[in-house]
């Protein structure tokens, strides 16, 4: 399990494309490996991001179209489609699913047990149930993540005067919403409460 607190994001997520090459070992006599990228977002939403994963790889010696492929699924903010976007990876028996946001990667492991998955989260992995523990993560499943929802709650702490706080959540990832909400409010004096509000 890779984790990071201070790297810049971009930085982040070329770590995510570093881990995605550790089981494309095992695929080394294949013409080219596949790799799967599964993304809740547009291709165009974050384009930098795209090219740090691909620049995560290149550092690890493996370049798209040259040894190897990437399959590219995006939901295009629709996460309903996910889980078919997953299935579809799994049908390409691709070697590794690259899988982010949380939606991602929860549809990701809900599809296969066998296939690796390489997660990127912002959330904590074990309270939503993507890996068993952050040492050792266990299954099929492994990632890096920043941990903010760990470091929210502290950051909190510098409004004393704070006393009713609102978390809006995505009505489309409730189990994030779950994660987020047990752990914000598992401490502190203030009250605090959730609301679902559909994107625009």
């Amino acid at each position: 399990m890779l984790l990071s607190r201070h790297t810049r994001r971009r930085e982040f997520i070329s770590l995510l494309g570093g881990a995605a090459t550790w089981p494309l070992a095992a695929h080394a006599q294949q013409a080219m490996p596949v790799v799967g990228f599964l993304s809740t977002r547009a291709p165009s939403d974050d384009p930098h991001l795209l090219a740090a994963v691909r620049q995560g790889l290149k550092d690890a010696g493996y370049i798209e179209h040259q040894n190897i492929a990437i399959e590219y699924r995006f939901a295009e903010n629709q996460n309903d489609r996910l889980s078919a976007l997953a299935a579809d990876l799994v049908h390409r028996q691709v070697a590794v699913i690259i899988a982010g946001p949380t939606p991602a990667a929860l549809a990701a492991k809900a599809a296969t047990a066998t296939i690796p998955i390489v997660f990127e989260v912002a959330t904590d992995p074990v309270a939503l149930g993507l890996v068993a523990s952050l040492n050792r993560p266990g299954g099929n499943v492994t990632g890096v993540t920043n941990l903010g929802v760990e470091v929210t709650p502290k950051r909190l702490q510098l409004l004393p005067t704070v006393t009713n706080i609102t978390l809006l959540i995505n009505p489309s990832s409730p189990r994030v919403a779950e994660a987020l909400f047990t752990r914000f409010a598992g401490g502190g004096e203030c009250a605090w409460t959730y609301a679902s509000r559909p994107g625009s």
